[in-house]
């Protein structure tokens, strides 16, 4: 699964980077995705929408199995 998601999130980047962000894969616990976003992501008030309604429903779409994604520090 680590392989799939790290692929989805390879899709994404390019988004997340045209805003000067990133987001990185922590670890996947259970069917539970954790990721750190970085760069302008990191601090921007918008962090926790780009997180679920982003991230979250992408990698739910792309990788089966993921029942959700958890911003880390």
């Amino acid at each position: 699964m680590k392989e799939l998601v790290q692929a989805a999130l390879d899709k994404i980047r390019p988004a997340l980077q045209a805003d000067g962000g990133d987001v990185e894969l922590v670890e996947i616990e259970g069917n539970v995705v954790k990721v750190r976003l970085q760069g302008a992501c990191k601090g921007c008030p918008m962090s926790q929408q780009t997180l679920k309604n982003g991230i979250e429903k992408f990698l739910m779409k792309e990788v089966p199995g993921v029942e959700g994604v958890e911003g880390v520090d």
